[in-house]
């Protein structure tokens, strides 16, 4: 894939660590210049620290490639706009916007305060809003001029939020709206020779690390250096998102798992039985007859992933 997008440019945003950093570094590897996008804040979302950008400017930069750091909050609207003028004013365009950038804050059900559900929300889900919104329309503009867009947005989901998991009301809900909210941004967005996609990517960083005293590790755990193939190496991931932001790239619409060496296609939602009366209203009583059997009906969740 060497060059593979020679001549792009792309924002990352959350690409300050994890699998954000590893897209950056082989966006700018293959010759995109790279916006890199990131607050620096804990797994929580708290604080902030500008120094988690540069440093992967600085290691982008010094193999050669072109990046500059934005700091801007993805989830506010006057940040989403600064950070797609700062692709405009330095590098005159934008093609890709990786939407990456999360936090956790896992709790049950009867114990999650309003403030976890909030900022998981905020940050996830009108954090991939956001920045998508101001991206598109620069595009809408510059179709309605008659120059050739060719753009690509690649959201990020979970299999929290595909398949569910216990501890993640507020994580599981934002990236499934994530994935729906993929899905009609292609559809709405294809008029101006855009596409969009999604990837529920698997990974070690440090937001899959188990608590510590309570708390989230700052860092991700380390990876063996014997060159050994690891599976949930973060660098995996990348390869794919790079596809799907090369100019000739086909797929739009779609919702992947990605997870070492394995690239997974979703099937939406879809109906697997059902009760009809045509022309007829069902009645409670009729429905305790021919309704409970759905409480037994067995279908395959296909959970590709680890855990």
């Amino acid at each position: 894939m060497s060059g593979a997008l020679e001549g792009r440019v792309a924002i990352v945003t959350g690409a300050g660590r994890g699998i954000g950093r590893q897209h950056a570094l082989l966006f700018a590897a293959e010759g995109a210049k790279v916006v890199v996008n990131d607050l620096g804040t804990s797994p929580h979302g708290e604080g902030s620290d500008p120094a988690v950008a540069q440093r992967v400017v600085e290691e982008i930069r010094a193999a050669g490639g072109e990046a500059v750091v934005n700091t801007d909050d993805v989830a506010d609207a006057e940040g989403a706009a600064r950070l797609v003028e700062t692709a405009l004013s330095e590098f005159g365009d934008l093609h890709v916007l990786v939407n990456n950038a999360g936090i956790l804050r896992d709790r049950m059900l009867v114990n999650m305060v309003d403030a976890d559900w909030d900022a998981v929300l905020r940050t996830h889900l009108t954090g991939h809003f956001l920045p998508t919104r101001a991206a598109a329309q620069h595009w809408r503009a510059k179709s309605k001029a008659g120059e050739p867009t060719e753009a690509s947005v690649v959201c990020t989901t979970s299999v929290s939020g595909l398949f569910g998991m216990v501890g993640q009301t507020n994580y599981g809900p934002a990236k499934s709206g994530i994935a729906t909210f993929a899905m009609i941004a292609a559809d709405e967005l294809a008029r101006y020779g855009v596409r969009v996609n999604a990837i529920a990517p698997a990974a070690a960083t440090r937001l899959i690390q188990p608590p510590v005293d309570g708390k989230l590790p700052m860092e991700a755990p380390p990876l063996p250096d014997d060159g050994s193939f690891v599976a949930y190496d973060p660098g995996h991931v990348s390869p794919f998102v790079g596809y799907l932001a090369t100019k000739d790239c086909p797929i739009t619409g779609r919702v992947f798992y990605v997870q070492g060496g394995g690239v997974h296609l979703f099937q939406p939602w879809a109906v697997v039985d059902a009760i009809t009366k045509p022309d007829e209203r069902w009645t409670i009583a009729e429905l305790e007859k021919e309704a409970a059997h759905f409480a037994t009906v067995e279908f395959e969740l296909n959970r590709p992933y680890w855990g």
